[in-house]
């Protein structure tokens, strides 16, 4: 996996907890700041609404298929990408339907 450097302000008191633990568990800022989350997403990703609104996104095209296998896994992934499928057929043979 790649890493882009991303610019982000935080308040003071958190780079301070932060900084203290990267001195007590010997690591960098970055690499605390990345676990704690790595470790917020893990939990959110348990969460049934959580998934429920990324499947939304998707179905909205706000986000894109590899974006939604990442937090659902590729198995519901691929289930979600045939019903969208199956739903975006439905609407298109409503439209053409309407014109006639």
């Amino acid at each position: 996996m790649g890493t882009t450097r991303v610019n982000f302000r935080l308040p003071e008191a958190l780079i301070e907890k932060a900084d203290v633990a990267a001195e007590v568990t010997h690591k960098n800022r970055t690499e605390i700041i990345v676990e704690a989350l790595q470790s917020y997403l893990d939990d959110i990703e348990d969460d049934e609404k959580f998934r429920e609104a990324v499947v939304e996104l998707y179905l909205d095209d706000q986000i894109g298929f590899d974006v939604l296998s990442e937090f659902v896994g590729r198995q519901d992934a691929e289930s979600v990408r045939a019903s969208k499928r199956i739903l975006d057929q439905g609407e298109d043979l409503a439209d053409d339907m309407a014109d006639l």
